[in-house]
């Protein structure tokens, strides 16, 4: 039973993980590497993450400074950012790229913000799932033999702390970005 247990901390640890990524590539008007986290550039045929190819710096604010390791990728590089429709535009100089991340409108901080929070339900709804899956399987195992209606209870009370614990983290990661988005 105690292996149901791990098994089911573990897939909420991930999915708070997951959250946490999805969240950090979420732009909250300040310049941050992580705006760039899902764009792939073309690189010799293979699709490979910008932060492999160039160091990306963050001097100001609001400018995040791309510099490629290899020269000849620039271009590529400047493509893959245009292709990733962040809503922001990359300008080169023929050794750097930059990018001016624009000042939110208060009316794009709300819509940002009922994005984190959707974003943060849908983890919601994953931990529940994988609570509902180890309430089966101990249900199962009971019908089972395997292990005594006390068990199972006992069971179930330790899936709900593993659910509950989960459920504060995002809801504590959710607010954390919220008020990130809304500081000017």
């Amino acid at each position: 039973m105690s292996e149901i247990i791990q098994d089911t901390k573990s897939r909420m640890k991930k999915s708070i993980e997951n959250l946490s990524r999805e969240l950090a590539q979420i732009n909250a008007g300040r310049a941050n590497s992580n705006l760039l986290a899902g764009v792939n550039v073309n690189y010799y045929g293979a699709p490979t993450p910008v932060q492999q190819l160039a160091s990306i710096n963050v001097p100001e604010a609001r400018l995040l400074v791309i510099s490629p390791y290899d020269k000849s990728s620039l271009a590529d590089i400047e493509k893959a950012i245009y292709a990733a429709n962040l809503g922001v535009t990359p300008t080169s100089d023929g050794e750097v790229i930059r990018i001016t991340v624009p000042a939110l409108t208060e009316e794009r901080r709300k819509e940002i913000v009922k994005e984190v929070k959707k974003t943060g339900e849908n983890a919601k709804v994953s931990v529940r799932n994988i609570r509902r899956d180890a309430n089966d399987t101990l249900k199962k195992q009971e019908k089972d033999g395997d292990i005594t209606e006390d068990e199972l209870r006992s069971g179930s009370d330790d899936v709900q702390k593993v659910t509950d614990d989960s459920i504060k983290q995002i809801d504590q990661l959710v607010t954390d970005k919220e008020k990130d988005i809304m500081s000017v």
